[in-house]
């Protein structure tokens, strides 16, 4: 082998460790029903976030070829990251593979199974052991056949059922903070104010809080440097597992999300879920919650008489009817855990550091309870003196937003058009 021959192998060569692993999910649909649609919908959903999504579905959905007089005719599949029709083989789906398994890729779709078998095996792919961690990896596949996806991944992937709703809950809630992050403008900040308690941005459009975990003295002699970025930017702090850092990029999108004038209905939501018959779960206290919702159990950190402590929260979440979260849990990362456990139950994000955006109903999250600001320089100064959330109501009103019957803020959620034929 030639030394040029070599040295492409070790380029083309997929890095060991973490960056190899892939999450495959299969949906299983009935060998008459059409899926291709469903799956160009939700990867086109998911790139018009922002995400890099890449791969290819089927067009036609109709197989690899079409027989017809002795001929057979070359199906065309829509490439998800161009729009381009084309056709395509094996060797494209490994080229795809091995793309996403070096690259920053998102979502990795390869509507055909036995496409994806090749692809993974081909490029040495390894299974993500906790679920959490790898590329995510969608095929497809016929009920009949379902024999085959278990002889595949083994107890590694996830079946999902053909709906949008099952592939949201196979993307998973660890992705909301990312999905946040890239719908927010690269505005200007106009001020940065950092209490005890609470940290303040203001863009040119809107307010955005979030309380501080932390000595926020830390955090001081660098806001001069953070307040010279724009809101994106600062909104990319979300990665950041610094809770300081966190916690003024969640301020940052808020900043973006909660605008002057967003049109929402007056109330935090949580009467949303006062109909309901069984248990809901409060995770964090909330003022009145008792008199709201009478059948509801309060889970906090440090439980008060009647009150349940964060190790409940896994048992009482699996039997609830609903859940109310306070945004608290947004910014120390626990937002993920609990949304997993109350998956499939109505859930609801309450309180002045909760985004209000439609991107957060795809996640399970049915309503949306914040804080839009109407006098920033009074508040800034209730920050600076330590002011506690029950009193921002002075400085802003309390609204809320639902998945039913949204209102004009949904128009920040953009939503593709489908190009695969039917």
């Amino acid at each position: 082998m030639s030394a040029n021959a070599s040295g492409r192998r070790e380029r083309d060569a997929v890095r060991p460790g973490p960056a190899g692993w892939i999450r495959p999910g299969v949906v299983v649909h009935d060998p008459a029903e059409v899926v291709d649609t469903l799956l160009a919908d939700f990867a086109l959903g998911i790139r018009a976030r922002g995400f890099n999504v890449v791969g290819y579905v089927q067009h036609n959905n109709r197989g690899s070829s079409i027989k017809g007089k002795g001929c057979a005719r070359q199906i065309d599949y829509l490439d998800l990251s161009t729009d381009a029709s084309r056709s395509v083989d094996r060797e494209d789906a490994a080229r795809y593979l091995r793309e996403a398994m070096r690259g920053d890729v998102d979502l990795l779709v390869i509507s055909h199974f036995s496409a994806c078998t090749g692809a993974t095996e081909g490029a040495g792919a390894r299974f993500d052991p906790d679920g959490t961690n790898g590329i995510p990896l969608l095929t497809s596949i016929a009920g009949q056949c379902i024999h085959k996806w278990h002889s595949y991944a083994r107890r590694d992937g996830s079946m999902i059922a053909p709906d949008l709703a099952a592939l949201w809950s196979w993307w998973g809630p660890e992705h909301l903070y990312r999905d946040l992050a890239l719908g927010v403008a690269q505005d200007e900040v106009r001020a940065i104010v950092c209490g005890p308690r609470w940290i303040m941005v203001e863009g040119t459009l809107g307010v955005g809080l979030a309380p501080i975990q932390g000595n926020p003295r830390d955090l001081l002699p660098r806001l001069p440097g953070f307040a010279r970025q724009s809101l994106s930017e600062l909104a990319a702090l979300t990665q950041s597992w610094n809770p300081l850092e966190m916690a003024l990029g969640v301020a940052a999108m808020n900043a973006h999300y909660n605008r002057f004038d967003l049109a929402a209905r007056s109330g935090n939501g949580i009467s949303s879920f006062r109909r309901l018959t069984g248990p809901v779960v409060a995770i964090g206290a909330f003022p009145g919650i008792g008199g709201i919702l009478p059948n509801s159990a309060v889970v906090e950190a440090d439980p008060r008489q009647g009150e349940f402590p964060m190790t409940a929260m896994d048992t009482l979440l699996a039997g609830c009817s609903a859940a109310v979260v306070n945004a608290s849990a947004l910014v120390n990362r626990s937002l993920p855990r609990v949304l997993r456990l109350a998956r499939n139950r109505p859930a609801a994000l309450i309180g002045p550091a909760t985004p209000m955006t439609a991107r957060l109903h795809d996640y399970g999250l049915e309503v949306l309870g914040g804080l839009i600001v109407s006098n920033p320089s009074e508040l800034a100064a209730a920050i600076r003196a330590g002011a506690a959330a029950r009193e921002f109501g002075k400085f802003g009103r309390f609204v809320h937003i639902s998945r039913e019957g949204r209102c004009a803020v949904d128009t920040d959620v953009p939503r593709p058009s489908c190009s695969v034929q039917r």
